[in-house]
């Protein structure tokens, strides 16, 4: 049963007379509260003039627009009648990229959906560069009002797809890493890049979108999902939302891959979670080649063994433009099949033929010759993504042993392993497994969530449950820091090997011994 964020609620309070001299917000507070279970809502001071205003000018009746708050309803609007539909923003406020769906709060239909490129990169394209941009003297402000921007651009860009002016937004959910939280808020984030790595606030309390300069309407609730520390974020929140981890009976993984790789381990009775780098070199953030899911992007590769033929599939089935992480994942992993690099992740010249060639930095694997690219331009792997690659799936692996040993678990005791994001939608577990990436299990095991942060904001806007479980599963969530772990180091050296230096944990992979 949906119980929006917004409601509009019908209300036909009795007429002032001078037998009844109540004021005019007193009588309609008083008429709403048994829709409301008896609160008593309250008026923002904003809002004050306006309500009561608009309450007398339509005659004592009509519909009262009532925001869900943690702390009790808020009545912020008066409409003649009730609107004819009602409109909440839901936004996965991401590091690279902003995407939003318009969501129907009467029905839970999606009415729109659109992305588009944090105007926050012109600043730094990663997080750290952007916190260190935050202390020079107007740095802040401009991350602020930069992200401001892409949040109105976006939100008029959606309204106009659902054919809808932007301030009929009634209301907005956000999910985000907690750097990016900081940044929406103008918050300083100095110390989360610092020990002992503590946020300004984790769980802010809704504001309205007036307050923060949104072309929505001004009224909306802004409803942040809430965050564990300096690397566990809303976005990490939602993703438990989307998947149910916190109401399985049996263990289970969440692993989301963006900016960086967060995992999350546990049930219904616990969870316990982690954070590291190992998202770059897998979202386009490291290869020369590498790109966002997109179209163009290359997410499945095959090489015939015998033949060493190129068998290759973009995103929207066009052109190639290059690898998206997926793609990388694939192609890094046929090459070791075919014994074209070996297990430090080297190309080896006497296997990988003509397609092998010396560029600037070293050896390059052409992938596609420029004349079947969409630009003219071989899609190519080096070396130095290679390299950033073994790096990164180093990482991802000692990062699910490093949580999994905290809690005395193996990985064959985990029901499902849920894989989030564009990291989860195109993946081949399979080709994950051979790089020794993700555990060998049952291909059964691994269930990709999609974009789980921007499912997880959707459940926010339109269920007071998933709004109370935000709240509560952050007490319960054990966070273990990485940048101090000492085991985390040990297990990242012992995975830098494809698929591993203990062939054991990799039963069904083909070891290839030597050069």
């Amino acid at each position: 049963m949906l119980n929006a964020l917004v409601r509009a609620i019908t209300v036909a309070a009795p007429l002032p007379s001078l037998g009844d001299n109540t004021g005019d917000l007193d009588r309609l507070k008083k008429a709403l509260a048994p829709q409301l279970a008896g609160a008593m809502p309250v008026v923002p001071y904003q809002r004050l003039g306006k309500v009561a205003g608009r309450f007398r000018a339509a005659g004592f009746t009509g519909a009262a627009i009532v925001n869900e708050l943690p702390g009790g309803p808020a009545l912020v609007d008066f409409l003649p009648q009730v609107p004819p539909v009602l409109v909440g923003m839901a936004l996965d406020l991401g590091t690279t990229h902003l995407e939003a769906t318009l969501i129907d709060l009467n029905t839970g239909a999606t009415l729109a959906r659109a992305d588009l490129e944090n105007g926050q990169i012109r600043y730094g394209a990663d997080i750290l560069t952007r916190i260190h941009y935050a202390a020079t003297n107007e740095g802040l402000t401009e991350l602020h009002q930069a992200i401001i921007v892409s949040v109105n651009q976006l939100a008029e860009e959606l309204a106009g797809i659902a054919g809808l002016a932007v301030d009929a937004i009634r209301a907005l959910s956000v999910s985000g890493n907690t750097s990016m939280v900081h940044f929406f808020l103008a918050i300083n984030p100095y110390h989360l890049c610092r020990e002992p790595y503590i946020p300004m606030v984790n769980a802010p309390d809704p504001c309205l979108a007036g307050e923060l300069n949104l072309a929505i309407h001004p009224a909306a609730p802004v409803w942040i999902l809430p965050s564990v520390g300096s690397y566990f974020g809303g976005d990490l929140i939602s993703g438990i939302l989307a998947s149910g981890l916190d109401q399985q009976q049996e263990t289970c993984m969440l692993i989301d891959v963006g900016t960086n790789a967060e995992v999350v381990v546990g049930n219904r009775e616990w969870l316990i979670a982690c954070a590291g780098a190992a998202g770059p070199a897998l979202e386009g953030g490291v290869a020369r080649m590498g790109m966002r899911a997109g179209p163009g992007a290359i997410e499945h590769v095959q090489i015939d063994p015998l033949t060493g033929a190129i068998d290759y599939q973009t995103i929207g089935l066009g052109k190639p433009k290059g690898l998206c992480g997926s793609g990388l994942i694939d192609l890094v992993a046929e090459l070791y099949l075919t014994r074209q690099i070996d297990i430090r992740g080297k190309f080896r010249p006497q296997a990988a033929g003509k397609r092998l060639r010396k560029g600037n930095e070293g050896w390059q694997f052409v992938v596609v010759p420029g004349e079947d690219a969409a630009d003219g331009k071989p899609v190519v792997l080096e070396q130095v993504d290679l390299d950033a690659l073994m790096r990164s799936k180093a990482a991802m692996y000692a990062i699910l042993t490093t949580l999994t040993n905290q809690v005395g678990i193996a990985f064959t005791d985990l029901h499902r392993i849920y894989v989030a994001g564009a990291f989860g939608q195109h993946i081949s577990p399979r080709q994950a497994i051979v790089l020794g990436m993700l555990p060998d299990l049952p291909l059964a095991t691994f269930e990709p969530v999609g974009n789980s942060s921007l499912i997880g904001a959707q459940r926010i806007l339109l269920e007071k449950q998933a709004r109370e479980r935000s709240l509560e599963m952050v007490k319960k969530i054990t966070y273990l820091e990485l940048n101090v772990n000492h085991e985390f180091m040990l297990r990242f050296s012992g995975s830098r090997f494809i698929p591993h230096t203990d062939q054991a944990l990799f039963p069904s992979v083909p070891f290839f011994d030597g050069e």
